[in-house]
């Protein structure tokens, strides 16, 4: 069984033909008002809670910004946090985490 090599004309008509089939099988999310403005809300408050981090330093801080960074790049997937979570999420980088009691009695 031979296979044939297609010319760049024929290579880029069958990427165009994909890329509509794509976009026909593409299903819309539709949102109603009060998801925008919940999605709206936490979006403002998680840029606001970066900006205000953006000085501090710490473990904990680096990793709470880059979980702010992360909800935002992930905020068109389907599965988001609640409401509990988002706070949490929003209040980590400004939480210290508590420190280890030691048993040193020196």
């Amino acid at each position: 069984m031979a296979t044939r090599k297609l010319t760049p004309l024929q290579e880029s008509e069958a990427r165009r033909k994909a890329a509509e089939e794509a976009k026909k099988n593409k299903k819309t999310v539709v949102r109603s008002d009060e998801e925008k403005a919940v999605r709206k809300e936490r979006v403002e408050k998680a840029k606001d809670a970066l900006a205000r981090s953006s000085g501090m330093k710490g473990n904990h801080v680096a990793a709470g910004r880059s979980a702010l960074k992360d909800f935002l790049r992930r905020l068109n997937e389907p599965k988001q946090p609640d409401d509990a979570s988002f706070d949490a999420l929003i209040e980590a980088p400004f939480k210290a985490p508590p420190k280890k009691k030691s048993n040193d009695r020196y």
